[in-house]
C-alpha cells in the first residue's frame, strides 16, 4: 500500500487547462497550501501538514508532472513553465473553496510558489521558499567547478530526447543519488516513502525534465521581465536554506531581499530535505510566518 498523508482525505483536482493534481486535503481553519521538491511527492510535507492541520486547512497537491497528477505531453516552453504551474495550484485553491491562501514550496515547489506571488498576488497572503534561489538568480550563481553540485540542471535543460533517454536507463540511480546525497539525516526518510518516491519519479521521467528544461529557458525569461518590471513579492516572505552562499560565493539574503519586501531569511542547520529532516522546526517556521 502507498504511504499517504495520515488523516487527509485523497482528491483529484483540475489545475489550469483542464491538468488534474492529485491533492490531500487535511484539517480546518485558514488555508495553507504545501509545494513538495525534487525528487518527492506531496509525501515530504506528512510531518509539517498534520501538525498544521491543527489550525489550518492543509492542502498538499503533487505538482503537475509529478506523483500522481498528470503528466501533459510538453507541447511547448508553457507546459512546464513556472508560470502555468503557478496558475495550477491557484485553480486548484478555488475549486477547494480558498481565493486566498499562504503557500509554502520547498526546491521546486518553492519556484512555483516564488511564481505565484508574483502572478497573483491578491490570492497568496503569505509565502515561504524552502532551500531555493530564486530561478534567475540561481544560474547566475553557479560558476566555476563548485557549480558541479548542480549538474542535474545542465542535463536536464538539453533539448528533448538525450536527457530522457539517459535518466530513463536507470531512474532509480539518478533519482536515489539525491535522496542519498542531500539527506543530512538519512533516516529521515522511511523505507517506504522512498520507495514511493522513486515509483514516482519513475514514471515521470520526461515531465521531470521538462519542468528543470523550463527553469533553463521560459521561466528565466519570465524573471528578467519581472527584474526589468521592477516586480517584487508584497506579501509577507519566509526563506529557509541551508548556507549554500558560503559553498558558492554569494550572498543569498541580499538575492532574496531585491524580491521581497518584507522578508525574513534564516540559514538553517539542516540538510535539504528540511520539510522531513526538522518539520516541527519547519511548522513552527511557517506559523510564524502567517501570524505577520
Amino acid at each position: 500500500m502507498e504511504p499517504t498523508v495520515p488523516g487527509f482525505e485523497y482528491h483529484r483536482v483540475e489545475g489550469a487547462g483542464g491538468v488534474a493534481l492529485n491533492v490531500a486535503v487535511g484539517g480546518r481553519g485558514t488555508p495553507v497550501v504545501l509545494l513538495h521538491g525534487f525528487p518527492q511527492t506531496h509525501l515530504m510535507w506528512r510531518h509539517v501538514a498534520a501538525d498544521l492541520a491543527a489550525d489550518h486547512t492543509v492542502i498538499c497537491p503533487d505538482l503537475r508532472g509529478y506523483g500522481d497528477s498528470d503528466k501533459p505531453r510538453e507541447d511547448g516552453p508553457d507546459t512546464y513553465a513556472k508560470r502555468t504551474m503557478a496558475a495550477d495550484v491557484v485553480a486548484v485553491a478555488r475549486r477547494l473553496g480558498h481565493e486566498r491562501f499562504a503557500l509554502a514550496g520547498h526546491d521546486r515547489g518553492a519556484l512555483v510558489a516564488f511564481r505565484a506571488g508574483l502572478d497573483h498576488p491578491a490570492a497568496i497572503s503569505h509565502l515561504a521558499c524552502l532551500d531555493v534561489l530564486p530561478t534567475l538568480d540561481m544560474w547566475e550563481a553557479l560558476r566555476g567547478a563548485a557549480a558541479a553540485v548542480g549538474f542535474h540542471l545542465y542535463l536536464m535543460a538539453q533539448p528533448p530526447g538525450l536527457p530522457e533517454q539517459m535518466i530513463t536507463a536507470s531512474p532509480d540511480v539518478f533519482f536515489g543519488h539525491f535522496l542519498d546525497l542531500w539527506a543530512q539525516a538519512p533516516d529521515a526518510i522511511p523505507s517506504d516513502v522512498r520507495a514511493a518516491y522513486l515509483r514516482a519519479c519513475r514514471g515521470a521521467v520526461p515531465s521531470i525534465v521538462a519542468d528543470y528544461r523550463a527553469s533553463a529557458g521560459i521561466d528565466v525569461a519570465h524573471d528578467t521581465a519581472d527584474r526589468a518590471a521592477g516586480r517584487r513579492l508584497t506579501m509577507p516572505v519566509a526563506v529557509l536554506q541551508q548556507d549554500w552562499g558560503a559553498a558558492l560565493g554569494f550572498d543569498a539574503a541580499a538575492l532574496w531581499e531585491a524580491w521581497a519586501s518584507d522578508l525574513r531569511h534564516s540559514t538553517v542547520p539542516y540538510g535539504h530535505f528540511m520539510a522531513e529532516e526538522a518539520p516541527t522546526d519547519v511548522a513552527k517556521a511557517l506559523r510564524e510566518l502567517i501570524a505577520r
